[in-house]
């Protein structure tokens, strides 16, 4: 059987809604007419028509934050220390510390697409979807849940579109040796837009980034923004979403790829 990749990735690119303005990515193009400013000062009495066809090169100049595009986040962006449920409270671990063989794991795909914006995924929902794929988890699998925020990235509404997983949620995949997880929308909890209303209703912080701050009693790590989840099946599949090595970072770029071949299947990575 060919082997098969999936993007699972979005783009990096201008004039797309991915991000709140403000740590929105910004690109610079410069193309073979357009850089030759840059070549002139390696070569003093260089002119641009004694270049082949008179052109340089193609660059690009990016303005990016740590958690734009598809990323993996590190335990360190949602609390400074982690592991206080297995009784070893340590410091986070950063992206550049993040263990290597979680990024390379089978993986197992949750429906939730049918579930409202702002919705909160509790542990009941997660363990009634696992019974109808009929997958028992193992240590290490890297699960992702596909909610309706996948198909409307790029829309204006993508940053608050999507359900959330909730602090129980996450633990129930954390408990059974889940340490790598994804989601296609913008953020691992409920959007901030409902988690704010929910806030001003109740003065319960607990609920903000509920989600996230699992990693306090639990360190792990998951998957933002991605894409394509809607083609994957259940499982079947391993998943490749190695970050850049930034150090000391609390996130870092991937091009996360689903991976389909039958000499993986059954094969410790």
């Amino acid at each position: 059987m060919a082997r098969k990749i999936v993007d699972l990735s979005i783009y990096l690119e201008n004039d797309v809604v991915s991000d709140p303005p403000a740590v929105a990515p910004k690109i610079q193009y410069f193309d073979h007419q357009s850089s030759f400013g840059q070549i002139a000062p390696f070569f003093p009495g260089l002119k641009q028509d004694d270049l082949p066809d008179s052109e340089g090169w193609a660059i690009e100049l990016v303005s990016l934050c740590t958690h734009n595009g598809t990323h993996l986040d590190a335990p360190y962006h949602f609390h400074s220390t982690m592991n206080k449920a297995l009784g070893h409270k340590e410091a986070s671990t950063t992206i550049d510390q993040v263990p290597l063989d979680w990024c390379f794991q089978p993986g197992v795909k949750l429906d939730f697409r049918h579930f409202a914006d702002g919705y909160v995924v509790t542990a009941e929902d997660v363990e009634n979807e696992l019974a109808r794929i009929k997958h028992t988890l193992a240590p290490l699998e890297i699960v992702i849940i596909n909610t309706s925020a996948g198909s409307r990235y790029g829309a204006a509404d993508y940053v608050s579109a999507g359900c959330g997983m909730g602090y129980a949620a996450t633990m129930y995949l954390l408990e059974r040796g889940v340490r790598l997880t994804g989601t296609d929308a913008w953020s691992w909890d409920a959007p901030f837009v409902h988690t704010a209303k929910k806030y001003q209703e109740t003065a319960d912080a607990s609920l903000i980034w509920e989600g996230h701050k699992a990693g306090r009693d639990i360190g792990y790590c998951h998957l933002e923004k991605m894409h394509n989840l809607e083609v994957l099946p259940a499982d079947g599949f391993f998943i490749s979403c190695f970050p850049h090595k930034i150090r000391g970072a609390s996130a870092g770029w991937t091009r996360a790829v689903a991976i389909f071949d039958d000499r993986l299947s059954g094969a410790a990575p």
